[in-house]
């Protein structure tokens, strides 16, 4: 069962989705939802079909206090690392918030202290906060919706069903056409024992 609001008023739930991706950006969202806010198909995004996550997003969009989304794209993830880089995110999308918040919520374990606001790391968080959970499926939706636009330039990794992930068809496509100007270079890209026959 979802909790509602955990410890302040104006509290702001975090998250991130495409951490593991070979391909596209990181995508963070952070939003506050109002006092009482229930719903009763809310849960984390992973839990959740692709239509419950697309019915969602609207109704999040239009019930939330406020609440925004950021990508942070693979030229940057390689500068700075994946690690840095989802913080860097879910720090942008709280930067863009129309309203500050008075605590945030983090899904996980680890993150970089907001400027002048407490903070709070909680382990599956977006399967115990609504604040959370939301996030989730705005960071998620966004970040789909974004791969598959990519896709269209692309279409032979197939981003549209695979969102970047390295799945075994994602990888042979690398194999077979090797990198876009879409893959995270600093990752790697292919299992070691893929190695070409020269």
């Amino acid at each position: 069962m979802l909790k509602d609001l955990y410890k302040y008023p104006n509290e702001a739930g975090t998250d991130e989705a495409g951490r593991g991706c070979l391909a596209g950006p990181v995508t963070a969202a952070a939003i506050i939802l109002p006092e009482g806010f229930t719903n009763g198909i809310l849960n984390d995004s992973k839990q959740l079909s692709e239509l419950k996550r697309e019915g969602l997003r609207p109704i999040l969009e239009k019930e939330a206090v406020c609440f925004s989304v950021c990508h942070v794209f693979q030229d940057e993830i390689d500068e700075i690392n994946i690690l840095n880089a989802s913080f860097l995110a879910m720090h942008r999308a709280l930067d863009a918030m129309e309203k500050v918040p008075s605590f945030i919520l983090v899904d996980g374990n680890r993150f970089k202290p907001y400027p002048s606001i407490a903070h709070e790391c909680i382990i599956k968080g977006d399967g115990k906060y609504m604040s959370i959970a939301a996030a989730s499926i705005l960071a998620k939706t966004y970040r789909d919706e974004y791969m598959a636009k990519i896709h269209e330039e692309f279409p032979m990794y197939n981003w549209k069903k695979n969102k970047g992930y390295p799945t075994k068809e994602h990888r042979e496509a690398i194999k077979e056409f090797g990198l876009t100007k879409y893959h995270r270079k600093s990752f790697r890209q292919l299992p070691e024992q893929l190695t070409l026959d020269i």
